[in-house]
């Protein structure tokens, strides 16, 4: 999906939430090695990052320069474009050759993908035995009885303006082919329920609805899901514009190895 978050790159990398540490550590405990991690759909950078503190380098890709460009910077993560124009033996080059890869990650991103070439690269670069491939994403969240209706149908006028791609993160993923064996953190038809929590300004929850891709193409053409009347309300629902909140993020994780 190239170019569907170009336009507020600097506002999603604000505003999309970082993921608890334990989820990598667990990652980390089920590679055999720790040398190289490759996250796909990087964005700017918020799983790399977390990856990069288990790994000894970390290759982050994006078909979005934009995106690039508002990246997080570490010692041990290199940010690469990956345009579309770019063969599947260049991206493996790129990466680290073929059994090379410990853990491939993707936040928040699959459901974009072409999944069946993106899986046919994924089990040319991970190490065999004993590398993991885990994928996730989060498609809502919970702050109190008097908000979270209100949310529910300001994300309701958003239907309508995100792709059909999209409908596998609604699901929670229990649609998304995942052709790995199971290492126990989800298996296909089945992901492990999880939850993020963070603690939020009502300034910073506007600003994750404005990164939304749907608001962005609704606004493009011409339909602004977000006017001053709807902010009002969902800033009366959430308290008041000084309030700050704990967010519980409904995120949803599949992890697996190649099959033998």
């Amino acid at each position: 999906m190239a170019g569907l978050f170009d336009k507020q790159a600097e506002i999603y990398s604000d505003s999309r939430p970082t993921y608890p540490s334990e989820w990598f550590s667990k990652l980390a405990a089920l590679t055999s090695q720790h040398s190289l991690a490759w996250d796909a759909g990087t964005g700017s950078g918020q799983s790399a990052l977390a990856v990069a503190e288990y790994f000894e380098q970390v290759i982050g890709t994006d078909i979005s320069e934009a995106q690039l460009k508002h990246a997080r910077q570490h010692p041990r993560v290199k940010y690469c474009h990956t345009p579309l124009s770019l063969s599947d033996d260049e991206l493996v080059t790129q990466i680290g050759g073929e059994n090379s890869v410990d853990l491939v990650t993707v936040a928040e991103a699959v459901h974009w993908f072409e999944l069946p070439k993106f899986y046919s690269i994924v089990k040319r670069l991970l190490r065999q035995p004993g590398g993991v491939i885990a994928v996730w994403g989060y498609n809502d969240s919970e702050v109190s009885p008097t908000f979270d209706p209100v949310m529910k149908r300001v994300r309701e006028t958003t239907l309508p303006f995100y792709d059909p791609k999209a409908q596998c993160l609604f699901d929670g993923y229990r649609t998304l082919p995942f052709p790995f064996e199971s290492v126990g953190l989800g298996s296909e038809g089945e992901p492990l329920q999880l939850d993020i929590q963070r603690v939020m300004s009502f300034e910073e929850m506007v600003r994750g609805l404005r990164s939304s891709s749907a608001v962005t193409k609704a606004k493009d053409q011409g339909v602004d899901l977000l006017p001053e009347e709807v902010i009002k309300e969902l800033e009366s629902a959430w308290g008041g514009p000084n309030v700050i909140k704990t967010v519980t993020i409904k995120a949803f994780m599949l992890a697996g190895k190649v099959k033998v």
